[in-house]
């Protein structure tokens, strides 16, 4: 590992890679990754926004970062499939959890992270983050999204494209929805990938009729990995795209702590090899949501999340280091 992604002893002074000490060892970070002393001389930050105020049925999801930084130990350095050695390609560290200060009100929630990830990336930080419930996604994109609309690969048993919720236009099921219409979010360069959670009854389906592409689940069935991957490079080209993964598109054997799981979804091993195959597309960012660690006392849901971060982490580090060459 360079030396930039060491650390030192505090007693000896001298480097050391926490990443070859054993798992059990060190303070729990992402992955083994430093743990940032500043925002300077960073290439991707992995990032916990413990948020869950917008959640509709189980909370829970505040703990996912803790958890998820838990059961991330088990994490190699490489990817065995890609060849990938993120932590040699970027400077990667873990920059702690989003400070909340105002954490009972949504709107005032979603300011807070907005304008934290609004100084990422004025620091030209790519953001790798876990939720927190999926409204988080919003003001991440409030942030990300101000030279112009962006274009996303989304992977849930739901759209998150509602109106509102029990007064609410800014709960976990509508940050998409809002996000078009502050023109953050180019829809026709957005797919949705697993959907299968039916609509609020009555509501129109608004990413179909705002030209998202729609991949229910009945259709990934037909499509398989490879059929989804030449959709998602079809929809999104080579313009800008973030990745968000929300926990309960994969079958609730996979992750049963989560908020609102849905059965009949996707595998982890479809799901790694679709993350896999978006190698090379213009990737800004990307997050993992709804993991509810109180929910699933085995683990298996943190374990996956962390996963699938990794794997996020590896094509992420591939696009970052292109970008700046």
């Amino acid at each position: 590992m360079p030396e930039s992604n060491m650390k030192k002893d505090v007693i000896s002074g001298e480097f050391y890679d926490p990443q070859k000490r054993p798992r059990f060892n060190e303070i729990a970070s992402f992955m083994r990754a430093p743990v940032a002393e500043s925002l300077d001389d960073v290439d991707i930050g992995l990032i916990g926004v413990p948020f869950d105020g917008g959640t509709s049925f189980r909370p829970g999801a505040r703990f996912g970062p803790r958890g998820v930084r838990q059961q991330s130990c088990l994490m190699r350095t490489k990817s065995h499939f890609s060849d990938i050695a993120p932590f040699e390609l970027s400077k990667v560290r873990d920059l702690g959890d989003v400070f909340i200060d105002r954490m009972y009100n949504i709107e005032d929630a979603h300011a807070c992270i907005e304008r934290y990830y609004q100084e990422i990336g004025a620091r030209n930080i790519m953001p790798l983050t876990v939720g927190g419930d999926h409204s988080i996604t919003y003001p991440i994109f409030k942030a990300l999204a101000k030279d112009g609309p962006i274009g996303m690969v989304h992977f849930d048993a739901h759209t998150d494209t509602w109106d509102s919720l029990y007064g609410s236009k800014f709960f976990h099921g509508a940050p998409f929805r809002r996000a078009v219409e502050d023109g953050l979010l180019d829809p026709h360069c957005t797919i949705q990938i697993g959907i299968r959670g039916s609509e609020h009854s009555g509501t129109p389906n608004f990413s179909l009729e705002c030209g998202m592409r729609v991949i229910f689940i009945d259709e990934f069935d037909e499509l398989g990995v490879e059929g989804v991957l030449k959709e998602i490079k079809r929809v999104v080209g080579d313009g800008k795209t973030y990745i968000s993964f929300d926990v309960d598109g994969l079958d609730p054997a996979y992750a049963p702590g989560t908020g609102t799981p849905e059965a009949g979804g996707i595998t982890m091993r479809e799901a790694l090899r679709m993350i896999r195959g978006m190698r090379g597309l213009n990737l800004i960012g990307g997050d993992v949501v709804e993991v509810a660690p109180e929910l699933d006392p085995s683990g298996i849901t943190a374990l996956n999340a962390a996963t699938l971060m990794f794997e996020m982490l590896c094509i992420l580090s591939e696009a970052r280091s292109k970008q700046a060459r």
